[in-house]
Protein backbone atom coordinates (compact mmCIF):
# COMPACT_ATOMS: atom_id res chain seq x y z
CA UNK A 1 0.00 0.00 0.00
CA UNK A 2 1.41 3.37 -1.00
CA UNK A 3 1.52 6.43 1.26
CA UNK A 4 -1.34 7.98 -0.73
CA UNK A 5 -3.44 4.86 -0.30
CA UNK A 6 -2.72 4.68 3.44
CA UNK A 7 -3.60 8.37 3.77
CA UNK A 8 -6.84 7.83 1.85
CA UNK A 9 -7.82 4.93 4.14
CA UNK A 10 -7.03 7.00 7.25
CA UNK A 11 -9.39 9.71 5.99
CA UNK A 12 -12.32 7.28 5.73
CA UNK A 13 -14.40 5.40 8.29
CA UNK A 14 -14.81 1.64 7.89
CA UNK A 15 -18.43 2.30 6.93
CA UNK A 16 -17.37 4.70 4.17
CA UNK A 17 -14.81 2.20 2.88
CA UNK A 18 -17.56 -0.46 2.75
CA UNK A 19 -19.85 1.93 0.86
CA UNK A 20 -17.09 2.76 -1.63
CA UNK A 21 -16.38 -0.96 -2.05
CA UNK A 22 -20.04 -1.51 -2.94
CA UNK A 23 -19.89 1.30 -5.50
CA UNK A 24 -16.57 0.01 -6.88
CA UNK A 25 -18.01 -3.47 -7.28
CA UNK A 26 -20.98 -2.04 -9.20
CA UNK A 27 -18.59 -0.18 -11.52
CA UNK A 28 -16.32 -3.22 -11.93
CA UNK A 29 -18.64 -4.71 -14.53
CA UNK A 30 -16.44 -7.69 -15.40
CA UNK A 31 -15.60 -8.53 -11.77
CA UNK A 32 -11.87 -8.32 -12.44
CA UNK A 33 -11.03 -6.29 -9.34
CA UNK A 34 -10.26 -3.13 -11.25
CA UNK A 35 -11.98 -0.50 -13.35
CA UNK A 36 -10.83 -0.27 -16.95
CA UNK A 37 -10.94 2.78 -19.18
CA UNK A 38 -14.09 1.30 -20.76
CA UNK A 39 -15.78 0.75 -17.37
CA UNK A 40 -14.80 4.26 -16.24
CA UNK A 41 -16.34 5.60 -19.44
CA UNK A 42 -19.55 3.71 -18.69
CA UNK A 43 -19.67 5.18 -15.19
CA UNK A 44 -19.08 8.71 -16.45
CA UNK A 45 -21.75 8.34 -19.13
CA UNK A 46 -24.16 7.18 -16.41
CA UNK A 47 -23.35 10.48 -14.71
CA UNK A 48 -24.33 12.38 -17.85
CA UNK A 49 -20.79 13.15 -18.98
CA UNK A 50 -19.29 12.38 -22.39
CA UNK A 51 -15.54 12.00 -21.89
CA UNK A 52 -13.25 11.36 -24.82
CA UNK A 53 -10.88 8.39 -24.83
CA UNK A 54 -8.04 10.84 -24.15
CA UNK A 55 -9.86 12.30 -21.13
CA UNK A 56 -10.50 8.81 -19.75
CA UNK A 57 -6.84 7.91 -20.23
CA UNK A 58 -5.84 11.09 -18.35
CA UNK A 59 -8.11 10.24 -15.41
CA UNK A 60 -6.72 6.71 -15.21
CA UNK A 61 -3.15 8.01 -15.47
CA UNK A 62 -3.74 10.48 -12.64
CA UNK A 63 -4.71 7.83 -10.09
CA UNK A 64 -3.12 4.67 -11.56
CA UNK A 65 -0.22 4.38 -9.12
CA UNK A 66 0.90 0.90 -10.20
CA UNK A 67 0.89 1.68 -13.93
CA UNK A 68 -1.57 -1.12 -14.75
CA UNK A 69 -3.75 1.07 -16.97
CA UNK A 70 -6.71 0.40 -14.69
CA UNK A 71 -7.93 1.60 -11.29
CA UNK A 72 -7.92 -0.99 -8.51
CA UNK A 73 -9.88 -0.52 -5.28
CA UNK A 74 -7.04 1.19 -3.38
CA UNK A 75 -6.53 3.63 -6.26
CA UNK A 76 -10.30 4.14 -6.38
CA UNK A 77 -10.20 5.13 -2.69
CA UNK A 78 -7.48 7.69 -3.43
CA UNK A 79 -9.61 9.08 -6.27
CA UNK A 80 -12.72 9.23 -4.07
CA UNK A 81 -10.91 10.94 -1.18
CA UNK A 82 -9.55 13.54 -3.61
CA UNK A 83 -13.09 14.07 -4.85
CA UNK A 84 -14.45 14.31 -1.30
CA UNK A 85 -11.85 16.92 -0.41
CA UNK A 86 -12.73 18.93 -3.51
CA UNK A 87 -16.43 18.50 -2.76
CA UNK A 88 -15.93 19.75 0.78
CA UNK A 89 -15.02 23.06 -0.81
CA UNK A 90 -18.50 23.28 -2.33
CA UNK A 91 -20.50 20.36 -3.69
CA UNK A 92 -23.23 21.43 -6.05
CA UNK A 93 -26.73 20.03 -6.25
CA UNK A 94 -25.95 18.76 -9.75
CA UNK A 95 -23.07 16.63 -8.46
CA UNK A 96 -25.32 15.17 -5.77
CA UNK A 97 -27.97 14.43 -8.38
CA UNK A 98 -25.36 12.62 -10.49
CA UNK A 99 -24.44 10.44 -7.53
CA UNK A 100 -28.12 9.66 -6.93
CA UNK A 101 -28.55 8.63 -10.57
CA UNK A 102 -25.92 5.92 -10.12
CA UNK A 103 -28.16 4.12 -7.64
CA UNK A 104 -31.45 4.99 -9.38
CA UNK A 105 -30.93 2.29 -12.01
CA UNK A 106 -34.37 2.59 -13.62
CA UNK A 107 -34.15 6.41 -13.66
CA UNK A 108 -37.57 6.90 -12.08
CA UNK A 109 -36.35 9.50 -9.58
CA UNK A 110 -36.55 7.15 -6.61
CA UNK A 111 -34.34 4.52 -5.04
CA UNK A 112 -36.93 1.76 -4.88
CA UNK A 113 -36.76 -1.31 -2.62
CA UNK A 114 -35.05 -3.45 -5.28
CA UNK A 115 -32.36 -0.81 -5.86
CA UNK A 116 -31.89 -0.36 -2.10
CA UNK A 117 -31.55 -4.12 -1.66
CA UNK A 118 -28.96 -4.19 -4.46
CA UNK A 119 -26.95 -1.45 -2.73
CA UNK A 120 -27.00 -3.39 0.54
CA UNK A 121 -26.03 -6.67 -1.13
CA UNK A 122 -23.21 -5.02 -3.06
CA UNK A 123 -21.85 -3.62 0.21
CA UNK A 124 -21.83 -7.09 1.77
CA UNK A 125 -24.78 -6.41 4.07
CA UNK A 126 -27.08 -9.36 4.56
CA UNK A 127 -30.65 -8.09 4.51
CA UNK A 128 -33.93 -9.89 4.21
CA UNK A 129 -36.92 -8.72 2.21
CA UNK A 130 -38.62 -7.89 5.52
CA UNK A 131 -35.83 -5.43 6.37
CA UNK A 132 -36.28 -3.46 3.14
CA UNK A 133 -39.22 -1.05 3.27
CA UNK A 134 -41.69 -1.51 0.44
Amino acid sequence: MTDQQAEARSYLSEEMIAEFKAAFDMFDADGGGDISVKELGTVMRMLGQTPTKEELDAIIEEVDEDGSGTIDFEEFLVMMVRQMKEDAKGKSEEELAECFRIFDRNADGYIDPEELAEIFRASGEHVTDDQIPS
